[in-house]
């Protein structure tokens, strides 16, 4: 019987190639590889894999209780699962279980946390400090990644050696390993005492390289079942699932995560011409972007590569050369461009593939099928799509989108909604690997998304606390097409509009109701519900409105303001006729209640006028005696003028009764109101700014503004210095290869 140990960087190209001419050479009659039992049984769909996958482990009966084994075409784990299915030989997995993994107490950690401990979490960092080279990665990428040949047996007993030596001398300083860590390398003992008690007389196990050194040879069990027995377990669940490449980095929160996937599965697939094929590449990517990326360029810059490759002592260009450059020659030293080649090819964008008979709750399979159906399967990379809502393929694809988004699934968020004269919407599509846990941990609310998405909105409603909550699970239902949640949404609602008083509260409601009965017909959903319990809240809204809008403070006004302009777009978009007259009553009521806010009062009144309701000589008119109250008018002006500025310019009665106030303030005065006139006038775009400016200076003329030129084209020109602006000429001239003037 021999053991032999091949103690691998989870995730390195030169550790996938060695283990895989390793196994080669030792032809074991067993594989023994780290990681959880459980998915023992998974192993079969091997060949149908597509990297980067997953092991995902959970506990059915612990929501949110999930854990990850992540692998990539270059990882040393999976090229040994592969040649394992290959050779038809016997492959296990040995680690802790996922069990007891998932049941949250193996993290106890009683070793003491002394400097040498450090070495357990970067052994890589202390292995090239001691080489003498001061960055881990480009190290271990010289001595192992970029590796293309030799005794692979002789690497990792080199790789073994240094790791027990690196073990012995942090022990030495009085480190003690984490019960963690001393019981995974346990029950991978017991995993392999397993495997010599059946007969087996080659056993190759691939595991971390720290644990090498405490695989190399077998204690008395009795110790390693100590150390396991009692530990708390959890019922588990195993399958495979998609992975991506940006979640194998470090940046993404992986511990065993890598810098640059991408470059490593490059490293993987290119056994000669790393540098020429990597640049190629590179400038494939650029002239994808409509950026000038020449053969000549790609010469030019793998030559730039070797050499700076050369003045560092390496053999070959490693990834840090090739990024400078690129950098330097395709780039010109632009960072944007290399900030796409660093997302698209140094960390990747790949997605994995998974068969769909491997198991899985039947929510997934059923987000899974509908996903074919639609023909709308997640991609690693960001990507927006806009559907066309009068299509049934897409108006389908943003249901399953609105559906997801009421599971707490953020595959989709909504870019551009449908408006008036459009059905269009727009999606910013981005799938993250959690996502699958987050479907298995909703499978309890149903077994299809649509089933599942209706008794969350169904729970929320009777939940919600807050009246806009559920004005918002109205229009969800609407959008994601839930007929059967929506009866209970809108009971809820009435019960709750019929129990506040708060008339904001009513007209923040109005908006999302509106908006499902005007764009519900897009998605052919039936509104009568929604209609009877909007008519409900804009009757009390008309009637309360005045009452709502006396006696509040600058942030409730700020409020109210907001609240009055959605209700009255509302009303706009999908009210009768009645309904309008009644809420141009309530307008009128507060634009002549006393006491009522003057910014309400101010935006009412220019509400009716834009209405046709009142007439230009009426709103001079309040203007005017709002404008009598001296510096307090201008709370009513910014709610007069709120919105375009063009009622100002094109009205020339209300300009100049504006004008004349603001010319009649006194210094002081004038100081008082100028930061709330700056804030009123804010709003306007600078457009209109502009005009106004002209329309003062000319009206004021030189008084109002010297020095400036008319519009009408009078006025005084600015006094021009003839000679300085030929020195200036005769400057660019020479730049632009002319000659210089002799006048």
């Amino acid at each position: 019987m021999s053991v032999t140990v091949l103690g691998v960087r989870h995730h390195g190209p030169g550790s996938a190639r060695a283990v895989r001419a390793a196994l080669g050479a030792l032809a074991p009659d067993t594989v023994l590889i780290e990681g959880p039992p459980e998915a023992g049984a998974l192993l079969h769909y091997i060949a149908a894999l597509v990297p980067p996958v997953a092991i995902l482990a959970h506990a059915p009966d612990r929501p949110g209780r999930a854990a990850f084994w992540p692998f990539a075409d270059f990882s040393p784990e999976w090229q040994a699962m592969r040649f394992a299915a290959e050779a038809g030989l016997p492959v296990r997995f040995v680690d802790l279980p996922a069990a007891t993994v998932l049941a949250g107490n193996d993290s106890e950690d009683d070793g003491e946390r002394r400097p040498s401990a450090l070495i357990s979490d970067d052994p890589l960092g202390w292995l090239s400090k001691a080489a003498g080279h001061d960055d881990p990665e480009r190290w271990w990428e010289d001595v192992v990644e970029h590796r293309l040949g030799g005794d692979p047996l002789e690497l990792f007993a080199a790789v073994a050696e240094a790791m027990a030596a690196l073990r012995t001398a942090a022990e030495a300083d009085g480190w003690t390993a984490s019960r963690r860590d001393l019981r995974r390398e346990a029950a991978m003992r017991q995993g392999l005492r397993a495997a010599v008690r059946e007969g087996h007389g080659r056993i190759a196990v691939v595991c971390g390289a720290w644990h090498a050194p405490a695989l190399a040879s077998l204690p008395p069990a009795r110790g390693d079942a100590d150390l396991l027995r009692g530990l708390p377990r959890v019922k588990a669940s195993a399958t495979w699932v998609p992975w991506t490449a940006q979640r194998l980095t470090h940046a993404s929160g992986y511990g065993a995560g890598v810098t640059s996937p991408g470059w490593y599965a490059h490293l993987w697939r290119s056994e000669d011409h790393i540098a020429e094929r990597w640049v190629t590449r590179v400038a494939a990517l650029l002239r994808e972007a409509d950026l000038v990326a020449s053969p000549a360029s790609a010469v030019e810059t793998v030559r730039l590569a070797e050499t700076v490759a050369a003045i560092r002592g390496r053999s070959l260009p490693g990834l840090s050369e090739l990024t400078d450059a690129v950098l330097a020659v395709l780039c010109q030293g632009d960072q944007v461009p290399l900030s796409l080649i660093h997302g698209r090819l140094v960390v990747g964008d790949e997605l994995g593939v998974v068969p769909d008979d491997v198991p899985t709750v039947p929510l997934q399979a059923d987000f899974e099928s509908t996903c074919r159906r639609l023909r709308f399967r997640p991609a690693a990379a960001d990507r927006q799509v806009e559907l066309d809502l009068r299509g049934d393929t897409d108006r389908n694809r943003s249901r399953l989108l609105h559906r997801l988004r009421l599971l707490g699934i953020g595959w989709g968020t909504v870019v551009s909604a449908p408006s008036a004269g459009t059905f269009r919407e727009g999606w910013l599509l981005r799938w993250r690997p959690e996502f699958v846990v987050s479907l298995i941990e909703r499978a309890r609310y149903g077994t299809t998304v649509a089933a599942a998405a209706t008794t969350v909105v169904v729970e929320r409603a009777e939940e919600a606390a807050e009246f806009a909550q559920i004005t918002e699970l109205v229009e969800a239902a609407v959008l994601a097409d839930l007929p059967d949640a929506l009866p209970a949404v809108t009971a809820a609602l009435e019960r709750r509009s019929a129990r506040t008083g708060d008339i904001a509260h009513l007209m923040a409601a109005a908006p999302p109701l509106a908006r499902v009965l005007r764009y519900g017909s897009v998605r052919e959903t039936d509104t009568d519900l929604v209609r009877g319990v909007l008519d409900s809240i804009l009757i009390r809204i008309c009637a309360g409105l005045a009452a709502a809008c006396m006696s509040l403070d600058a942030q409730a006004a700020t409020a109210m303001l907001a609240a009055i302009e959605d209700a009255d777009a509302s009303i706009a978009l999908v009210g009768s006729a009645q309904q309008a007259e009644a809420w141009r009553a309530a307008q009128r009521a507060v634009a002549d209640l006393a006491g009522a806010v003057s910014i309400l009062q101010g935006r009412c009144v220019r509400l009716l006028l834009d209405a046709g309701l009142l007439t230009a000589g009426e709103a001079q008119q309040r203007l005017a005696r709002a404008l009598s109250a001296g510096p307090q008018a201008v709370a009513w002006l910014e709610g007069f003028v709120r919105g375009s500025g063009s009622l100002l310019l094109r009205d020339e009665p209300l300009w100049n009764l504006l004008d004349d106030w603001l010319s009649g303030l006194s210094t002081e005065a004038f100081d008082t109101v100028l930061p709330l006139l700056r804030r009123a006038f804010s709003q306007f775009t600078g457009p209109e700014r502009q005009q106004m400016g002209t329309k003062v200076r000319a009206r004021h003329g030189a008084a109002g503004a010297a020095g400036t030129v008319a519009t009408d084209g009078s006025g005084d020109e600015d006094d021009l210095d003839e000679a300085r602006i030929q020195r200036v000429l005769d400057i660019v001239a020479i730049a632009l290869g002319g000659r210089v003037t002799d006048e």
